[in-house]
């Protein structure tokens, strides 16, 4: 038996064109096309960024944590750019890491951390 992990996600139209509801271990997300024009919920978009910044926050979290890095907070920003000729891919997407109560030193390590992950 294989020990690999499966994530498992099912999105379902929801009746609203542009529109879907994801659904993963009885949680349900409803997520908008990037190309509605006003958008209700979070884009598909804005999800993709979501989960890579959450990424670096919770990575970065359980790192410092099993180093004993005492953080006392974490803040990530992602900003995505899309050109308005292709608004179908990003153009270059930047990070922002604000790490509390580490030292400059400690901090760019931890986000090496990430990044080498």
């Amino acid at each position: 038996m294989s020990s690999d992990k499966v994530d498992t996600i099912r999105s379902s139209s929801m009746g609203v064109v542009g529109r879907a509801e994801s659904h993963v271990r009885g949680q349900h997300l409803t997520l908008d096309s990037s190309a509605r024009p006003q958008p209700d919920a979070f884009t598909n978009s804005e999800a993709f960024l979501a989960g890579i910044s959450s990424c670096g926050v919770t990575l970065i979290e359980g790192h410092a944590r099993e180093t004993g890095i005492p953080i006392r907070g974490l803040d990530v920003t992602i900003e995505g750019v899309r050109a308005a000729s292709d608004s179908t891919r990003f153009a270059s997407i930047a990070m922002t890491f604000e790490i509390r109560g580490v030292s400059q030193e400690q901090a760019e390590s931890l986000v090496e951390t990430y990044r080498g992950r």
